[in-house]
């Protein structure tokens, strides 16, 4: 197999990123916060309810889901354009665990030595974010369900507070009775994430281990007014997988989100023990069946599935494998090497040819650390997902450090090399 590349971005900004002799960023000092314990159940007659055994043909929104959505949405998105200043988190996403249930080979996040979130940080995390005027909190990981009784807590907080709350999980440990209990408590939304339909070496986030799970928040969420949606990652050893839940989610009125699998931004350490010979990182030769599957993809989403990603966007990811690995080279009449389709990259949608002949995505105006901010499981903050791993000190929940002039001047190389959704 291939070796995968240490890291993508340009030696400069990642070397600034990863120094090891400036002075790492200072954990938030623990105050003895908790959060308050939760009334449960608080509609006793949803939690009787089992739910539609087939979904509607169509969904009934009324006034409080849309006053709770654009609570959530647009009025942060207004406050942001309107007032001075250049943080304004719109969206956040809260690692409670960086420990995991699985093992998916390409997942950098995984890291069961990490100490999970404690109640004090993410109690002061979710007040922070509030006083910033940021009303939509993603619960990330790892696995988050790992501590189902914290994630309970956290969610009932943050919902009485307002928040529209997103739990990311592979689905294992959404037991029936979890997923009640944080509907419940206010969650707005669980992404589903599923690589593949059954066990497969290197990619364990299947749908038949989580079936059960599955089928009953699909019939809850008519209950319980939370949103469901698959979160795919596109591999080179799982093209088939993405069509068959593709057309499970299709079936079953569930909209989908597409990722193309890619290698760290920052240079991982030991900790990332599949950076290696890894059977899910797409290679030249895989670039035709991945176009196939997008061109699939893009055809599905105009006859009305229901996707996440735009069709411009799926244009962009048919690019994205090749742009990630360009040290294999590139033909010289600016297309894909390895016998492709010899689609023009330079006129793609995002596609940029700087003078040197190099394509590049083109900049996109990336707003981390202005409408966008991660906070770790200690409370220190960074700009988003790719730059967990960073020694960078951007502070922490009680003292954030983020200078927009360093964001700028990190962004004119990174976003390049990003294919962040």
């Amino acid at each position: 197999m291939a070796t995968a590349a240490k890291f993508p971005i340009d030696v400069a900004i990642h070397d600034l990123l990863m120094n090891s002799n400036q002075r790492l960023p200072a954990p938030a000092e623990a105050k003895g916060l908790t959060l308050p314990e939760p009334v449960f159940p608080q509609f006793p007659d949803r939690l009787k309810d089992p739910g539609p055994e087939t979904p509607p043909e169509k969904r009934k929104w009324g006034p409080k889901d849309v006053y709770r959505y654009s609570r959530g949405w647009l009025l942060p998105y207004v406050r942001s354009r309107i007032l001075p200043g250049e943080f304004h988190p719109i969206t956040a996403y809260l690692f409670i665990e960086y420990k995991c249930n699985l093992d998916c080979w390409y997942c950098w996040a995984y890291d069961n030595k990490v100490k999970g979130m404690s109640e004090d940080v993410a109690r002061r995390s979710i007040d922070w974010l509030h006083d910033n005027g940021c009303r939509v909190l993603a619960l990330m990981g790892g696995e988050p369900l790992l501590r189902p009784d914290f994630v309970h807590k956290v969610v009932y907080y943050a919902a009485k507070k307002g928040f529209w709350v997103y739990i990311a999980t592979n689905g294992r440990l959404l037991r029936p009775d979890v997923a009640d209990r944080l509907g419940d408590a206010g969650a707005s939304v669980f992404n589903f994430a599923m690589d593949s339909w059954d066990l497969k070496p290197s990619l364990p986030k299947a749908f038949v281990p989580a079936q059960k799970n599955l089928e009953h928040i699909l019939r809850k969420q008519y209950v319980d007014r939370y949103l469901v949606f698959f979160n795919i990652n596109i591999c080179r050893n799982n093209t088939e997988d993405v069509r068959k839940l593709t057309e499970y989610a299709h079936d079953h009125r569930v909209a989908t989100d597409y990722h193309i699998n890619e290698t760290p931004m920052l240079e991982q350490d030991d900790h990332f023990k599949h950076l290696y010979d890894n059977p899910t990182y797409i290679r030249p030769e895989d670039w035709r069946e991945v176009d196939a599957l997008i061109d699939w993809l893009i055809e599905k989403n105009r006859s009305g599935y229901q996707m996440v990603n735009s069709v411009q966007r799926l244009q962009e990811m048919s690019m994205s494998s090749g742009l990630d690995l360009r040290e294999y080279g590139w033909n010289g009449d600016g297309t894909n090497g390895n016998d492709h389709q010899a689609k023009p990259l330079a006129s793609m949608p995002g596609i940029v040819q700087d003078a040197s002949g190099e394509l590049r995505f083109a900049e996109w105006n990336c707003r981390a650390g202005q409408n966008n901010v991660i906070i770790r499981t200690d409370g220190t903050v960074a700009p988003c997902f790719p730059m967990y791993a960073s020694t960078f000190d951007w502070g922490n929940i009680d003292h954030p450090k983020f200078d927009q002039s360093q964001l700028s001047s990190m962004k004119t190389t990174c976003q390049r090399h990003c294919f962040s959704t």
